[in-house]
């Protein structure tokens, strides 16, 4: 035994005696012999230079000196018992990086909230945000260039989809076919295929809205006709007030941008999406995952 650990015991009989007034019952709450408990004493008796304890016919009682070192001798366990739980508390901190995925607005996604509670929760988890659109996001989970994110799916597949991925759908929402301010002609009482003769702003392949329309639009056979390429809300939402063609937006903007701007929303049709959070199935149990799917839940409960 070190000395170290044996002066902490010595400490430990000295002050369990002080308490208990006897040599036998500090032995058995340490489950050591009497003899032992003894030794220990005499040593720190010796090592002090202080008589430490009288024998009464009742037990043991400390004298002046002992009660003046007990204070001491206990925030000395006290100390090491800190530290102690100091050690165990940093080996089950959670740390390391965590690359994460965003689309849309921070607000739709509740990332704020997020990203409170993880670092709330595991501070020394380091979060590396990404912003993309849903497929591109999608593709670097399943590729472990991030480690979670955000992704868009047609409502029908927000339960299903890829067995590799690890899957939560956090809220269901409508898309809107949107037009320019004094199209309502052009769009009211309008089916797709009425629709998709008019000016479209095209998005690339991996964001939503377009994967949304090719399921549409590609049963039929048709193509929209494309007047613009635009792969971010803003810019879509300028070029709709500007007049230059219709586009998909989520219903709550649609609404408050049709009430604000005039914009008009086609009565006949709508697509229904679903918002989910993913990572790779074969991950979601390391520490640092099972920390963000944990801060997901109680962002999103």
């Amino acid at each position: 035994m070190t000395a170290a650990a044996m002066d902490l015991q010595i400490l430990r009989a000295f002050v369990l005696a002080a308490r208990e007034g006897s040599v036998s019952r500090a032995a058995a709450r340490l489950h050591l012999t009497q003899p032992a408990v003894s030794l220990q004493l005499k040593r720190l008796a010796e090592d002090t230079g202080l008589q430490l304890f009288t024998r009464t016919p009742h037990g043991l009682a400390l004298t002046a000196d002992g009660a003046a070192l007990l204070p001491q001798a206990e925030r000395v366990l006290a100390a090491v018992g800190d530290l102690q739980q100091a050690a165990r508390n940093l080996q089950s901190t959670v740390r390391g990086a965590l690359r994460i995925g965003t689309i849309l607005d921070p607000e739709f996604t509740r990332l704020g909230m997020f990203l409170r509670e993880l670092v709330e929760s595991a501070p020394q988890i380091e979060t590396e945000l990404r912003h993309g659109m849903s497929g591109t996001v999608l593709a670097q989970v399943l590729r472990g260039e991030l480690d979670v994110g955000f992704h868009l799916d047609a409502d029908g597949d927000a339960d299903g989809g890829d067995a590799a991925l690890a899957a939560r759908t956090l809220t269901r929402f409508t898309y809107r076919v949107v037009a320019p301010a004094g199209w309502g002609p052009q769009v009211t009482g309008r089916d797709w295929k009425a629709l998709a003769a008019l000016p479209w702003l095209a998005t690339p392949p991996e964001s939503a809205h377009h994967r949304l329309l090719e399921r549409v639009f590609g049963p039929l056979g048709l193509a929209p006709r494309r007047v613009a390429l635009v792969d971010q809300e803003a810019s879509m939402l300028d070029l709709l007030k500007s007049g230059v063609g219709l586009s998909l937006l989520r219903d709550s903007i649609a609404i408050r941008e049709s009430q604000a701007h005039g914009l008009v929303l086609a009565d006949r049709v709508q697509l229904d999406c679903a918002l989910r959070f993913v990572s790779l199935a074969a991950r979601r149990n390391e520490p640092v995952i099972a920390s963000a799917w944990d801060a997901l839940t109680r962002a999103w409960t």
